[in-house]
C-alpha cells in the first residue's frame, strides 16, 4: 500500500471513528446533562462550524458571508425530538427567520427535529406549516436526510407534500445502495436535490464506505439527476470529487455547489472566485454534538483544528467568522 492510500485509509477510519462517538448515546447523555463539562470544553471547537447559539447572532454573521457573495442556507441544529413543546419551538425558530430581512434563500431541517418520532403526520403537518411560510417569503425548503431506517418516513413526507409545495426539495444520500432506485419514485424535475455522500455510520450491507467506489456513485448519480431535470445542488467537501466533476462537465451543469460552513472555506471560495455559484449551509443553536462530531468526519484532519481552537479559547481568541471565505 502506498503511503498517499495509508492516509486516506487512516482519514477514513478516523472518520468512522468519529461517526461511532456522535452516534453513541453515552456521549449524547453527557453532552446533553446540565452543566457539561463536555458541551463546555469542545464549544470553541463547534463555533467554527455553528455560527452562534441564538438566532439573532446568527442571523447578524450571515451578513459577513453574504458580503462575499455567497448564498446561504440555514438550520437549526437539533436531535431527535418527541418532546411537543421542543418540538414547537423549533418550528416557530424556522418560522422566526423567515420574518428576517433579507430573508435566507434555503431552509434545511430533519423531519426528527419536527415531530418524526412522535409520527409522521405531525412531522408532515410541520413541515408544511414552514414550507408554505417560506414560498410566501421566496424561499425554499430542503429537506435533510437520516439515518437508513428512517429514509422511507422521509421520502415518503416529501412525495406527499411535493405536489402542493413546488418550492419543497430533498436531500439524497449517495452512499446507500437503494438510492439509485429511489430516483424512480421521487419528484425531481425543476426540484432542488441536495445530493450529498452520507454522514451516519451504517452497515456495509446498506451502504458503501468511504472511497473510491462511493466517489464514482457520488458522480454518476450527480449525472442521473441532471439529466432528469433535477436543480441539483452539488454539496460535497472531496476536492477530488469537485475536480472530477468539473472535467466531466458536471459542474457546468449544477445549480451550486454546497459546503457546511467551516469544513473546507477555501475550497469553497477557490469555486466561487472561478465564477461558480456557491452555498454555505450554515448552522445555529446549542445542541451540536451530533453537527460538530459529523463535520469532523468529512475530514478527519480538522480534529487538529479543533484542539487548536480550544486553545486558543484560552488565550482569549476566538475564531473569525468568514475566516478563508
Amino acid at each position: 500500500m502506498t503511503s498517499a492510500m495509508s492516509q486516506r485509509a487512516l482519514h477514513q477510519a478516523a472518520g468512522q471513528g468519529l461517526r461511532i462517538l456522535a452516534a453513541d448515546e453515552r456521549c449524547r447523555d453527557a453532552f446533553t446533562t446540565p452543566g457539561s463539562v463536555l458541551q463546555d470544553v469542545l464549544s470553541p471547537a463547534a463555533r467554527r462550524y455553528v455560527l452562534a447559539p441564538g438566532r439573532e447572532e446568527f442571523l447578524g454573521h450571515l451578513r459577513t458571508l453574504r458580503d462575499k457573495s455567497y448564498r446561504i442556507a440555514v438550520e437549526f441544529v437539533g436531535e431527535e425530538n418527541s418532546d411537543p413543546a421542543e418540538i414547537e419551538r423549533v418550528v416557530d425558530e424556522y418560522l422566526a427567520v423567515l420574518e428576517h430581512e433579507p430573508v435566507p434563500g434555503q431552509l434545511g431541517f430533519d423531519l426528527s427535529n419536527l415531530g418524526l418520532t412522535v409520527s409522521r403526520e405531525l412531522a408532515v403537518k410541520n413541515t408544511a406549516r414552514i414550507t408554505e411560510a417560506a414560498a410566501a417569503r421566496g424561499a425554499e425548503v430542503v429537506l435533510s436526510m437520516e439515518r437508513a431506517p428512517a429514509v422511507d418516513e422521509v421520502l415518503g413526507a416529501y412525495r406527499e407534500l411535493a405536489a402542493d409545495h413546488p418550492n419543497l426539495g430533498v436531500t439524497l444520500q449517495a452512499y446507500l445502495h437503494r438510492t439509485a432506485a429511489d430516483l424512480d419514485f421521487l419528484p425531481l424535475e425543476g426540484r432542488k436535490i441536495r445530493l450529498v455522500k452520507g454522514a451516519f455510520n451504517e452497515p456495509t450491507g446498506t451502504a458503501l464506505g468511504r472511497g473510491p467506489a462511493l466517489d464514482q456513485r457520488y458522480l454518476e448519480l450527480a449525472g442521473e439527476l441532471l439529466d432528469r431535470g433535477a436543480r441539483l445542488s452539488l454539496a460535497t467537501q472531496d476536492p477530488a470529487v469537485l475536480a472530477e466533476a468539473a472535467e466531466g462537465g458536471l459542474l457546468d451543469r449544477v445549480t451550486e455547489i454546497e459546503m457546511l460552513h467551516g469544513v473546507r472555506p477555501e475550497l469553497l471560495r477557490t469555486y466561487r472566485e472561478a465564477g461558480h455559484a456557491c452555498r454555505i449551509y450554515a448552522t445555529y443553536g446549542e445542541n451540536w454534538w451530533l453537527h460538530l462530531l459529523h463535520r469532523l468526519a468529512e475530514h478527519p484532519p480538522m480534529v487538529l483544528t479543533a484542539l487548536a481552537d480550544i486553545a486558543e479559547r484560552h488565550h482569549d481568541r476566538g475564531h473569525t467568522v468568514g475566516a478563508g471565505y
